[in-house]
């Protein structure tokens, strides 16, 4: 079977998000009160609860700080893909993000793995995804 990949649901707090990826950038939040610099695209600090935020461009590098490699496809659209990495990524800025490891040894990912952003087009919309560096 080969079906399409599911694509991202687009709303007012991750449109930012999703329109970066599609030029090739990695957007994070940014809180103007505290500072702090988060992801998942919300629309209030999670961690002092402003909601005077801005979008920065993340440096897109990061290290591996947990992974899983998915063996079986939860969807037949997958079946193709198996096996494949999950990471969570956590990014020189800071915040963590769950994300793919993909390359020709991506199943060689370790804890600690330096990483760098790269997208992969599905259709009109760019999904951020990491490489091993």
């Amino acid at each position: 079977m080969n079906e399409e990949l599911p694509l991202p649901i687009i709303n007012a707090d991750s449109g930012s998000y999703w329109g970066g990826a599609n030029e090739g950038r990695l957007m994070i939040r940014a809180c103007k009160a505290c500072g702090a610099k988060h992801f998942m695209p919300r629309n209030l600090c999670p961690h002092c609860w402003s909601e005077d935020l801005e979008w920065v461009e993340a440096s897109g590098h990061g290290t591996v700080h947990s992974f899983t490699v998915i063996r079986r496809a939860p969807l037949a659209s997958y079946a193709g893909r198996v096996p494949y990495v999950v990471a969570l990524v956590e990014l020189h800025e800071g915040p963590r993000m769950l994300t793919n490891i993909v390359g020709e040894d991506a199943l060689a990912t370790c804890i600690g793995d330096a990483v760098e952003v790269c997208f992969e087009r599905r259709g009109e919309q760019a999904i951020p995804q990491f490489t091993r560096v």
